[in-house]
């Protein structure tokens, strides 16, 4: 065995389920090094083996990449002796295992020999514990690194086995990512000791995970898959399926140019739904526009464009390319800061991108957005760079063309005092921190509801609005309730 290392599977926890190889090795190899004694197969070790442990490295350190880097150091620091060294793993050594591929890839590195003898996994007592074949689409995750994230980056509708719950802080962990998507009640599962004699399948609502007084080092979490029409993937081949030659008539005439108008429409509907502070009225909308989004991109990969995944890919690095401060060890000073930081960075995109045509600031601003606005966003960055007004200042403009306007103009003059009442409106709602397109959106909701308040009296009485005199309906707008 001079300069090997040897890797051996010690199985999921009982001495029985040694393989032969592995058995046979432990009673000759004469002394072992251990990731961690706290595995019940150690108990049943060939009498005279000299057995070392890692665990002190575990209670000197915080943090488990540490622990494992300087294990892997260690054994490949001992299998550089002339004798080598035989290291021992739980269950399989590629299988939940950080040391075991690190130490081969390693030694392989500066040629040392590496020898890996199997080991059963804990996956093979779990699937025969829940009784469950994990084929085909089972996703199996890391419980750390499944709780360092704010959302599970696996679709819901496969069933999921979360290894390594190795404690009742790391089930609360799992559980808080695991809740923004899945409900308190969903059923799931905590294996325990799976192959073991103390094997324990628990069945219990998700939302009492970390409440099991029977989680340890060998405790595993299945998670069932919520319906197929809730992921994303599954929403993709609905449109694809749509688009395809035995789909629908319909969807596979439509263009990135018959869509154009469906887009816009869906978009006002979903201002609308949020007008209305409507929740469900947002669920249905912001689908439909998600509908246009998936049918363009179904287009563009059918015409070898782009793909949904370059369309994911971009955005995602523009966002943490944009929010160093988040994703960095940018600092920047409150929403002013981040903006300004903004503009920067998407400067320096330009550049690297060989983009030498100068852009403005208010370039970005679509020509095509409603004018209010439009008006509202090229003032805000107009601000960016100090053309802004003081408090005192705000109101002069508005107060100048409401001067002018009072005064007989040409029709040409009057449109453009007009236009700069308006623009000056945008510019007091922007100082005030509102949103003038919405305030005006909600402005015209409440015209909308009193105006068909008076529609509905008017019927009532046996009449209608173009039957009325104008002082009739001038009465009949006050007896209207406001909106």
């Amino acid at each position: 065995m001079a300069h090997e290392i040897v890797i051996v599977g010690l199985g999921p926890g009982a001495e029985q389920q040694l393989t032969r190889q592995a058995w046979d090795w432990l009673n000759t190899c004469g002394e072992v090094w251990l990731r961690t004694s706290h595995h019940p197969t150690v108990a049943g070790f060939p009498a005279g083996l000299t057995v070392h442990a890692f665990d002190e490295l575990y209670d000197r350190s915080e943090k488990f990449e540490e622990v494992y880097s300087a294990i892997v150091e260690r054994v490949l620091e001992l299998g550089r002796r002339p004798q080598g060294v035989t290291y021992a793993v739980p269950g399989h050594p590629f299988v939940a295992e950080a040391t075991g591929p690190e130490i081969c890839r390693r030694a392989r590195a500066e040629g040392l020999a590496v020898r890996v003898i199997e080991g059963l996994s804990f996956l093979e007592p779990t699937f025969t514990a829940l009784g469950l074949d994990p084929y085909p689409n089972l996703a199996l995750v890391d419980a750390l690194e499944l709780s360092a994230t704010l959302m599970p980056q696996f679709p819901s509708s496969q069933p999921v086995l979360v290894a390594q719950i190795y404690s009742r802080q790391v089930a609360a962990n799992v559980k808080l990512t695991l809740n923004s998507v899945y409900p308190d009640e969903h059923p799931v599962k905590l294996v325990h000791a799976a192959g073991t004699d103390a094997q324990l399948v628990e069945e219990l609502k998700l939302f009492e995970i970390d409440r099991s007084r029977s989680i340890g080092l060998l405790t595993a979490l299945y998670l069932p898959p919520l319906a197929p029409d809730t992921t994303f993937e599954n929403f993709q081949e609905i449109i694809a399926r749509l688009r395809a030659p035995d789909g629908c008539p319909w969807d596979r005439e439509q263009t990135h140019q018959t869509l154009r108008k469906h887009l816009l429409e869906e978009t006002y509907e979903a201002l609308e739904a949020l007008d209305a502070g409507d929740p469900e009225g947002m669920r249905e909308e912001f689908g439909d526009l998600l509908l246009q989004i998936v049918l363009h991109a179904q287009i563009a990969s059918e015409e070898g464009e782009f793909s949904m995944a370059e369309i994911i890919q971009g955005i995602s690095q523009k966002l943490i390319r944009r929010h160093p401060h988040v994703f960095g060890e940018a600092q920047v000073d409150g929403v002013k800061g981040v903006l300004k930081n903004w503009e920067k960075i998407k400067a320096a995109e330009k550049k690297d991108n060989g983009d030498q045509k100068y852009r403005g600031l208010l370039d970005g601003v679509p020509k095509a957005y409603p004018a209010l606005a439009q008006s509202q966003e090229v003032q805000e960055r107009a601000a960016r760079v100090g053309l802004d007004k003081q408090a005192d200042e705000v109101w002069a403009p508005l107060q100048a063309a409401l001067e002018r306007l009072r005064v007989p103009q040409a029709a040409q003059e009057r449109g453009q005092d007009i236009g700069e009442l308006l623009f000056a409106a945008a510019g007091l709602a922007r100082w005030y921190k509102v949103d003038a397109e919405s305030a005006l959106r909600q402005t015209l909701l409440r015209f909308r509801g009193r105006f068909a308040g008076m529609e509905a009296t008017a019927r009532a009485r046996g009449q209608t609005l173009n039957e009325m005199k104008p002082a009739e309906v001038a009465a009949l707008w006050e007896e209207a309730p406001p909106q």
